[in-house]
């Protein structure tokens, strides 16, 4: 992925592991989600130490009563954006590494069977259809978009570009595993705007456009569904 400038693969080693360990059969729903969250940990630590900015905040003091210059993190305006569903998995181990809490916006996609082109069906971004991009004073800064399985890229693409919409000045990806086709094709929809921020690559796409070897249905493993796919 050298030649895409806004994607980043980790190396970490405690992470690689662990996406091993994900990727085996034999981990169960509690596992998987334990995983992933971990996985989304490490990545947020790397992800945010290079989109984050400290700056002086209000005086405080310690209990020992020195008083000191607290220190507070920008942008100030952070969202959370998960991809329904499996996108939910990662959004907690992404609030434990911020400085504060922040909004969490949900969008919800899937992948039409037989073109595996992206139809939305649910989107509570606030005031999401604006006036105009400049007058949206309710979008954030920086809006973290997490799903963890980037596969044909058509997913990824279509949520930037509703992020970009509604006014986000910049769309910080974050994913577990991702496809070479699927991040190329995430990574070109705004590049000027967008970093991706992934565990894992995997070289090829199945037929109907799962990761091989991949995950499974990270889905289905996460919340004890019915597996759609062999």
């Amino acid at each position: 992925m050298s030649s895409l400038p806004n994607v980043h693969v980790s190396t970490h080693p405690s992470l690689l592991t662990k996406l091993s360990q994900l990727r085996s059969k034999t981990a169960d729903s509690r596992q998987v989600k334990a995983l992933v969250n971990d996985i989304s940990l490490i990545l947020a630590c790397e992800a945010l130490a290079k989109n984050l900015v400290t700056g002086p905040g209000p005086k405080d003091a310690t209990p020992l009563g020195f008083e000191y210059t607290a220190t507070t993190a920008h942008p100030q305006t952070i969202c959370i954006v998960p991809i329904l569903r499996s996108g939910l998995g990662m959004v907690d181990a992404v609030q434990t590494v911020l400085p504060a809490p922040v909004p969490v916006h949900h969008l919800g996609m899937y992948r039409e069977p037989s073109t595996l082109d992206p139809v939305e069906y649910y989107n509570n971004l606030p005031h999401h259809i604006p006036q105009s991009s400049a007058d949206n004073s309710t979008a954030s800064s920086l809006a973290i978009l997490v799903d963890p399985i980037i596969a044909t890229g058509g997913t990824c693409a279509a949520a930037i570009q509703t992020l970009r919409e509604w006014g986000a000045k910049k769309v910080l990806v974050m994913s577990v595993l991702g496809a070479e086709q699927g991040l190329k094709r995430a990574a070109e929809e705004w590049p000027e705007g967008t970093e991706l921020w992934i565990a894992g690559v995997d070289a090829e796409l199945t037929p109907d456009g799962m990761l091989k070897p991949g995950l499974g249905d990270i889905g289905d493993r996460l919340f004890l569904t019915t597996a759609k796919h062999a």
